[in-house]
């Protein structure tokens, strides 16, 4: 599909009443969620790569009160943790998009991934694959997020993550994936500012951020740079309520947690040779030309943000 033929689709669905749900089937008929299983598979490896740089970082999984940026269509990312043996996980989304038949998909899919949590975790895989039981036997039952996982999980939207009612310092992590490249640059930073102040002291915040042209993905005629030959008022044309994208540079995400106050722990940034090459072979616009290429060039990035032990009082 031509990536110009979705956006004006997108946009039209996002102005139609029921166009929420005609996108939603849209996707489960022609988009990702066509092939769950596949789909579900790649969420997973994202979590393992998740849970291996928190437990790099020495806040393993096991035990962790956690916060999810972003729950999405069903909550991989906050199963995984609670089958893993997190204390809390609080997953928010600015709309609310969970669908009941893809919470009960996610959990019978677990069934298969109990090995690589329990390993993952440093659980035993008997009491992973317990836990995964009782989850989807109670979500089958009719169960809400919150009671099937003994109220570990709490699924709460609408809400806005850069104004949340917790109170402070009770978090570990706060944390999203694939959500940031999605939220418009200034909420970024109410985002930080509000995890830095419910981050307990030493915790963290980790994100995995997809900052390429997503469009590339339904059109293989153009690459992950696509959207960088267009000014912010003619890319306006594209973007959508179902698929905005910031266009924001994988530094800038960093840069500005730097200046929220946090510590970066660990960052990914790598200009590969391809996207260097894809870069030199397009017309950059103006806009964008004062980034370095090797800066511009890169589509992804994991970094982790710590609140430092010691905050200073007002």
């Amino acid at each position: 599909m031509h990536w110009r033929a979705k956006g004006v689709l997108q946009k039209v669905l996002g102005h139609l009443p029921g166009g929420e749900r005609a996108h939603y089937l849209l996707q489960r008929r022609f988009g990702g969620l066509r092939d769950f299983r596949r789909e579900f598979d790649i969420k997973m490896d994202d979590w393992r790569l998740m849970a291996g740089h928190l437990h790099t970082a020495g806040r393993p999984i096991a035990g962790a009160r956690l916060f999810e940026i972003g729950s999405g269509w069903y909550p991989t990312f906050p199963f995984a943790c609670y089958l893993g043996g997190a204390r809390q996980v609080i997953t928010v989304d600015l709309n609310r998009h969970i669908k009941p038949e893809l919470v009960r998909d996610c959990a019978d899919h677990l069934a298969r991934h109990t090995a690589l949590i329990a390993e993952t975790c440093g659980v035993p895989e008997e009491i992973v694959r317990q836990r995964q039981r009782q989850l989807a036997a109670r979500l089958q039952h009719g169960d809400d997020v919150g009671t099937a996982t003994d109220g570990v999980v709490i699924y709460d939207a609408p809400a806005d993550a850069s104004r949340t009612s917790l109170p402070a310092q009770q978090v570990d992590c706060v944390f999203s994936n694939s959500v940031l490249e999605h939220v418009f640059p200034d909420a970024v930073d109410g985002i930080y500012r509000e995890a830095m102040r419910i981050l307990a002291p030493g915790g963290i915040m980790f994100h995995s951020v997809n900052c390429g042209d997503h469009y590339a993905y339904v059109d293989r005629t153009i690459n992950q740079l696509n959207y960088l030959q267009y000014s912010d008022r003619e890319w306006r044309q594209w973007d959508n309520a179902f698929l905005y994208q910031n266009r924001m540079r994988a530094y800038e995400f960093v840069d500005r947690a730097v200046n929220a106050g946090f510590e970066i722990a660990l960052n990914t940034e790598c200009a590969r040779e391809k996207r260097l090459a894809e870069l030199a072979a397009m017309t950059v616009h103006p806009q964008f030309a004062h980034i370095p290429p090797e800066r511009l060039c890169v589509t992804s990035i994991d970094f982790i943000g710590r609140k430092g032990v010691v905050q200073a009082t007002s």
